[in-house]
């Protein structure tokens, strides 16, 4: 049986906005397709297709899911969350800790 070797993941790369908006423009134009201009730009065509979509629900042109600027609310009130959760865990332990050591 033959050992199947591991592909190395894709570094995460990151891209700015106005790279993605000029990206968006690109596939908008006439005879361009997401594929195409993923291909030659070296982007996959499912990060090309998605770029669009958001950009169709942030212009009002589609709403079947949440805009950027919701996106960017819901993950800081995510992060606002976990740390009130760890602030109340520690909480937690320095009353065990204090109800142990007055006893």
């Amino acid at each position: 049986m033959e050992t199947m070797e591991r592909k190395k993941p894709r570094p995460r790369r990151s891209f700015t906005p106005e790279f993605k908006a000029e990206v968006v423009e690109l596939v908008r134009q006439p005879g361009k397709t997401a594929g195409g201009v993923a291909r030659e730009l070296g982007l996959t065509e499912t990060a090309v297709r998605a770029w669009a979509k958001q950009a169709d629900i942030d212009a009002g042109r589609r709403s079947d899911g949440p805009t950027s600027e919701q996106l960017a609310e819901m993950a800081r009130l995510r992060k606002e969350l976990r740390e009130a959760r760890e602030e109340r865990d520690i909480l937690k332990r320095a009353v065990a800790f204090f109800a142990r050591e007055t006893r």
